[in-house]
């Protein structure tokens, strides 16, 4: 299937189409602050925020997408990037104690 055959009612793209996307985005931004030693203390609070994010807003995708609207691996490729994004910097905060 194409894009440009993803469409919603009226033959324009649902916004339900750019939560896969978003997902996608916000979870490489959590994963690369969250796994990147220089910029942990950087993007400290956004990190687990995108993390967070991409976790939800790549479920709600893959929802979408199971009901024909939406792409499905872009939602679940930003739903696992956000969950290791999450995951990792809680994990790091916690092994410090923080």
């Amino acid at each position: 299937m194409s894009e440009s055959t993803v469409s919603g009612a009226g033959g324009s793209d649902s916004p339900a189409v750019a939560l896969g996307p978003t997902a996608l985005v916000l979870g490489v931004f959590s994963v690369v602050g969250a796994w990147v030693p220089a910029l942990v203390l950087v993007t400290l609070p956004w990190t687990i925020i995108a993390g967070a994010l991409a976790v939800v807003l790549g479920a709600m995708g893959v929802h979408h997408a199971r009901r024909g609207v939406g792409r499905l691996w872009i939602a679940v490729a930003g739903t696992a990037l956000g969950a290791v994004g999450f995951v990792g910097f809680t994990a790091l905060l916690w092994s410090f104690g923080g």
